[in-house]
């Protein structure tokens, strides 16, 4: 069981959440990202350095998920292929995607991209609260401790 973290666009409180849960799982978190990141030392912390271009860090973290992986990220499409492959994917605000959910996502994805297309301004999401970073950790606690029965 690995945790993939699409560590481009995921916010600091999240990854800090993320390297305490690994040391204290004692489960492997590699964070994939198009540029240097620094992790603390830890045997269960990696770090996955892809090219920039568009996608390339999604379609890594795609090629080398399995059945049973977690995936840390927003992106959606991305998210849609992980449950593919049979992985599970997570949010940095704590909501686990499903394939009935994702394809509600997906939906409302392209219509926001459609209006953005059009000229309607939408607003990006509202930023990280500690309430968010507090849904993201049982979350991922609830994932780790059925995976480790």
């Amino acid at each position: 069981m690995v945790i993939w973290v699409d560590a481009d666009a995921c916010p600091n409180v999240i990854k800090e959440v993320l390297y305490r849960a690994a040391d204290r799982t004692k489960t492997q978190v590699t964070f994939v990202a198009n540029q240097s990141l620094r992790v603390p030392p830890s045997p269960w912390l990696k770090t996955l350095r892809v090219p920039a271009g568009f996608d390339v860090a999604d379609n890594e973290i795609v090629k080398r998920v399995e059945k049973g992986d977690l995936v840390i990220t927003a992106d959606i499409p991305l998210a849609a292929e992980v449950l593919e492959k049979g992985g599970e994917a997570l949010n940095p605000r704590g909501e686990r995607y499903s394939p009935v959910t994702i394809r509600e996502k997906l939906t409302l994805r392209d219509f926001m991209d459609t209006m953005r297309a059009s000229g309607v301004q939408t607003g990006g999401p509202a930023a990280m609260s500690p309430r968010d970073r507090q849904q993201f950790a049982n979350a991922l606690d609830s994932w780790l401790t059925q995976r480790q029965r």
